[in-house]
């Protein structure tokens, strides 16, 4: 079995430097790993993550080999993986099968080789890892304990295979803590989503109208952001509440078929399929821009893109354009790829303090316990340990509830 799949190895000191500086600004995995690595919990386990290979990664997988596990991982996004990381993964002993711009082929290619190893534990980013193993490798099942989820798209995935009956073992929600998708979701995605727009095209986005479509926690984020930037921001979404939400937080909301007419920049963040399509691209202003920051590059359609265009031409890097037969320009990021990650560093450091925290903490609990197969929430005492850890990191001290209050609150009558 291969050791690693990696570019370039004579990366390495490049990506130490940028894992040292996310190391810097991650208090509660530190704790973490201090406070579990002299048991060495995870001692000879086998923990294979399919996550974002970058610096904040990097740091939960480390994290995870200084509790005793063998650690190996795949890159969840072709786009995303940051060769430099990879090369610094694998001077530290970690199992590394991933390198920028990967074709789908080579991708599969990789979770192949991960799985090789036969690990115990899974740790997911969008779901690719859990049903390859149904689909293709059902001979390893026997030695998965379980695993955890990161992402809303992934979850998704692994609510319909339990619906189904088919999830052959216990895996934790992580994208459904408090401590995840109210924060990386929202504050994450909110800033890193714009930050790697304006990496991409150098453009304003004050004055801007940007269209956001959906609005879950990531499509809050998105919207809030936009309009702290000076844009003005337009809803489109399908669920009642949700829209009505957006409505009184201040947003214009509307179909998709009126705010492709108007919108400067669109950004997409439902987890569905063909959000925008031909008869929205039919309608677009010249010069608009088209992102995404769904898991999956689904949700513009590619190939609509291709079909009404006369010519596609990469006019930055990163940004393809798409000049139709009326002349118009469409740019479309990142191949419709996870804007954020594919153009920029993801998620900031501190917020990803948190997911993997959750993270880590959530792999000691399928370690530590015998659950059954099945979709399951994260504990509600880690997900309260983490919030509280981050609390006392930055600082801030919690009121503490007179014995009179708790009694109060546990009673039915005045």
């Amino acid at each position: 079995m291969e050791e690693y799949r990696i570019a370039n190895p004579a990366l390495a000191d490049q990506g130490k430097i940028k894992i040292a500086w996310a190391w810097n600004f991650m208090p509660v995995l530190k704790l973490l790993q201090e406070k579990f690595k002299p048991e060495r919990h995870l001692n000879g386990v086998k923990v294979a993550a399919c996550l974002h290979l970058e610096a904040k990664t990097a740091c939960l997988l480390m994290a995870l080999k200084a509790l005793g596990a063998e650690v190996m991982a795949a890159g969840s996004n072709p786009l995303s993986t940051q060769d430099d990381i990879c090369a610094a993964l694998v001077a530290n002993g970690i199992r590394v099968y991933s390198w920028h711009g990967m074709t789908m082929d080579e991708y599969y290619g990789n979770l192949h080789a991960l799985l090789a190893w036969s690990p115990q534990i899974l740790i997911d980013d969008g779901g690719d890892l859990v049903t390859l193993i149904h689909k293709e490798r059902s001979d390893l099942l026997p030695y998965i304990k379980g695993g955890c989820e990161e992402t809303t798209t992934g979850i998704k995935r692994l609510k319909a295979m339990s619906n189904e009956g088919i999830l052959a073992f216990p895996m934790l929600a992580v994208n459904d803590a408090l401590s995840k998708h109210l924060f990386d979701n929202r504050y994450g995605t909110g800033q890193s989503v714009w930050d790697a727009i304006c990496r991409l095209t150098n453009m304003l986005i004050a004055g801007k109208e940007v269209v956001v479509c959906g609005y879950g926690w990531c499509g809050r984020g998105v919207a809030s952001r936009a309009s702290g930037l000076g844009a003005r921001v337009t809803i489109v979404e399908s669920d009642p509440h949700r829209a009505l939400e957006a409505y009184m937080d201040g947003f214009n909301v509307t179909d998709m078929a009126t705010a492709a007419r108007t919108g400067d920049i669109f950004v997409t963040t439902t987890g569905n399929i063909n959000v925008i399509r031909k008869e929205h691209f039919a309608v677009m202003k010249n010069g608009a821009i088209l992102a995404n920051a769904g898991h999956f590059d689904v949700e513009i359609s590619c190939i609509d893109l291709g079909e009404i265009a006369a010519k596609k031409s990469i006019t930055r890097p990163g940004v393809t354009t798409y000049t139709t037969h009326d002349g118009r320009s469409l740019h479309l990021l990142v191949e419709g790829r996870l804007v954020n990650l594919a153009g920029g560093d993801g998620h900031p450091i501190e917020i990803m303090d948190l997911s993997f925290a959750l993270q880590l903490l959530s792999v000691l609990y399928i370690h530590e316990n015998d659950l059954e197969p099945g979709l399951y929430p994260v504990p509600s005492e880690i997900d309260r340990a983490v919030a509280s850890y981050k609390l006392e990191a930055l600082g801030i001290r919690l009121e503490e509830m007179t014995p009179e209050q708790e009694q109060y609150l546990g009673r039915w009558e005045e």
